[in-house]
């Protein structure tokens, strides 16, 4: 698995993916901590949860996903990783921990942030800080996952970035839908699997472990799927 994610990891810094995505999450978060700052807040949840830096990881981890399977079944280099001595969870877990990686590198500048606030001499609220890295890294993985998965399916790139992305909106706008429709039923059933009430349990600094379960059940499930994906293709 680790060659698999070395490999993957890297092709993320010989396209301009990596270094695009890296370039909007730290923009994003900029945004989000000068107006923080300038207010003489130190909410950092405001950093994680401002719409453009929130927007973002729905929007862009479909960027991170779509070459993640389908490049390599593009380039007819799927066979030969799929019969290989490798095991498919490993070939599939190691494309997603790398894309997870530079996901979580996109956070880096928050903890920059952090330090930052407290050499002012201002109290920082790590547990809060600490939630919202949590609550990123769940949402990510689950929407990691999913991404990986749909980009098994097709061999184009533009196809399974446009999936996931219509996958990812749903997700995003699954509150906003239920609330217009009024129903009482579709909105119990919506809280219990919307992604953003979840996440905004993280971002109190609230660690539920029904969420963390939520997300990591979400992530297996996709993973699993995937890996079908693949077994499927190595016998037809």
């Amino acid at each position: 698995m680790s060659a698999i994610f070395k490999r993957e990891f890297k092709a993320y810094f010989t396209t301009p993916i990596g270094y695009v995505f890296l370039a909007l999450m730290m923009f994003a978060q900029g945004i989000g901590f000068t107006y923080m700052y300038s207010a003489g807040s130190t909410d950092v949840s405001y950093v994680f949860g401002n719409f453009f830096a929130f927007a973002a990881i729905f929007l862009l981890i479909p960027v991170l996903t779509m070459r993640t399977m389908s490049e390599d079944r593009r380039q007819k280099v799927d066979q030969v990783l799929i019969t290989s001595p490798v095991s498919l969870y490993a070939i599939v877990l190691g494309k997603f921990f790398a894309t997870l990686a530079i996901f979580m590198l996109g956070y880096t500048m928050t903890f920059v942030f952090q330090v930052i606030v407290a050499f002012q001499g201002v109290a920082v609220n790590w547990l809060i800080y600490v939630g919202n890295i949590l609550g990123v890294a769940f949402i990510g993985s689950a929407l990691i996952a999913m991404g990986v998965f749909i980009s098994s399916l097709t061999e184009s790139q533009l196809v399974a970035a446009i999936g996931s992305f219509a996958a990812s909106i749903i997700l995003y706008m699954m509150d906003y839908i239920a609330d217009s429709i009024g129903n009482a039923t579709v909105t119990k059933v919506v809280e219990m699997i919307s992604f953003t009430g979840r996440y905004n349990t993280f971002a109190a600094g609230i660690l539920d472990y029904s969420n963390a379960v939520f997300f990591l059940g979400f992530t297996a499930i996709f993973v699993f799927l995937t890996v079908r994906v693949l077994d499927k293709r190595r016998y037809s």
